[in-house]
C-alpha cells in the first residue's frame, strides 16, 4: 500500500471515530436534559402542592383547634421540602417529602374525627386536590427516576464512559421515598 492509501484509511477511521464520539456526546446531552426536564416537572407539582397546604391548614385550624401538633408537623415538613427543593438537594427532597406524606396522612386521618371539617366544601376540595397532586408526583417521580437510571447506565457503559468522564457528565440522584412511606398509613394506629 502506498502512503496515500494508509493516510486515507487512518483519516477515514478518525472521521468515523469522531462522528461516533459526537453521537455519544449528543446522546449524553439528551439524557442530561431529560433528567433536568423530569426534575422540573416534579418541581412544578411539588410547588403546586406546597401552595395548597397553607389553605388546607387554615381550613383545618377552624375546626381542629387542639390538633396543633399535627398541623405544625405538616408545615415544618413543607418548609423542609421547600428548602431542599430550592437547594436542588434531591435526597433532601425525598426525606422532606416522606415527612410531608406522613404528616398529610396523619392530618387526613385526624380529620376523620371532625364531621364538620369533613363536610366542609373547601376542605373536601383541598383534600381531593392534594390527593390528585400526590398521584401526579408519584407518576412524575417514576419518570424522573427512569431518566436518571438511563443516564447513569449510559455513563457507565463502554465506550460512553470514556466520553462521559472526559467531558464531565455525572450521575443523577434517584428520588427515593422510604419503604414505609409508600404504604397507606394505619388509621387505627394513628388514633390509638
Amino acid at each position: 500500500m502506498t502512503d496515500t492509501v494508509i493516510w486515507a484509511v487512518v483519516a477515514g477511521a478518525l472521521i468515523v471515530l469522531a462522528v461516533y464520539a459526537v453521537g455519544i456526546y449528543n446522546n449524553l446531552v439528551r439524557l442530561k436534559h431529560a433528567m433536568a426536564k423530569a426534575w422540573s416537572n416534579i418541581d412544578v407539582v411539588l410547588k403546586q402542592r406546597h401552595d395548597e397546604l397553607p389553605k388546607l391548614i387554615e381550613t383545618c385550624k377552624q375546626y381542629m383547634g387542639y390538633e396543633q401538633e399535627t398541623l405544625e408537623r405538616v408545615m415544618q415538613a413543607r418548609a423542609d421540602a421547600e428548602r431542599a427543593r430550592s437547594d436542588g438537594d434531591v435526597q433532601g427532597v425525598g426525606k422532606a417529602e416522606n415527612q410531608m406524606r406522613l404528616g398529610l396522612g396523619n392530618l387526613f386521618a385526624v380529620a376523620e374525627a371532625y364531621p364538620d371539617l369533613k363536610a366542609n366544601e373547601t376542605f373536601a376540595r383541598l383534600q381531593a386536590r392534594i390527593t390528585g397532586l400526590e398521584e401526579t408526583i408519584a407518576d412524575r417521580r417514576e419518570f424522573y427516576n427512569e431518566s436518571v437510571n438511563l443516564n447513569n447506565v449510559r455513563i457507565e457503559q463502554f465506550p460512553d464512559v470514556l466520553v462521559a468522564r472526559m467531558l464531565g457528565f455525572g450521575a443523577g440522584t434517584l428520588l427515593e421515598f422510604e419503604a414505609d412511606q409508600l404504604t397507606d398509613p394505619d388509621v387505627g394506629q394513628l388514633f390509638g
